[in-house]
């Protein structure tokens, strides 16, 4: 299917950029869970983890700021619809080998658009604020693996990743 033929096209029939009208579709409960991680060095991670970062509480920090750029999606990413999320959830936790802190955000809706872009904002919104957090202690910190997990509600239906790579 070409893009002149998709409905859901981002492009009108002149190629421009445009935001996909969603108007006729029904209204379903949606909800897309993605994750990310942020390795560093094994004692900027323990500094973390025992409370010892002088910008205080890094990880209630970023699943704060996780939340708000859930709700700012719409205002971020152009073409992204503004909806009204009925949830977002943020999980913070952390492994040792390699020393890194992993996201996982869980955001929800009822509307006629799914959420995967505001769980996708929320991860990589809340893996910045740890750098910024915690980068006097450790410049070479990385963001790395931020993808979706899962999304269900819509003509889609359910997805899931099939792999964990």
């Amino acid at each position: 299917m070409s893009a002149d033929e998709d409905p859901l096209s981002h492009f009108d029939p002149e190629g421009n950029a445009r935001m996909v009208d969603v108007g006729e579709k029904p209204v379903t409960e949606r909800w897309a869970v993605a994750e990310g991680w942020i390795r560093m060095e094994p004692a900027t991670l323990e500094r973390i983890r025992s409370g010892q970062v002088a910008k205080g509480d890094v990880l209630g920090v970023a699943r704060i700021a996780g939340i708000q750029a859930a709700k700012q999606t719409g205002t971020l990413i152009p073409l992204c619809h503004p909806l009204p999320l009925t949830s977002v959830d943020l999980v913070c936790d952390h492994r040792d080998d390699p020393p890194a802190v992993r996201v996982e955000a869980t955001v929800k809706t009822a509307n006629r658009t799914g959420v995967e872009m505001e769980a996708l904002t929320a991860v990589n919104v809340a893996l910045l604020t740890v750098y910024d957090m915690a980068k006097a202690m450790d410049r070479a910190m990385e963001i790395t693996g931020v993808r979706l997990r899962e999304k269900a509600g819509g003509r889609s239906g359910h997805w899931h990743r099939n792999r964990e790579t």
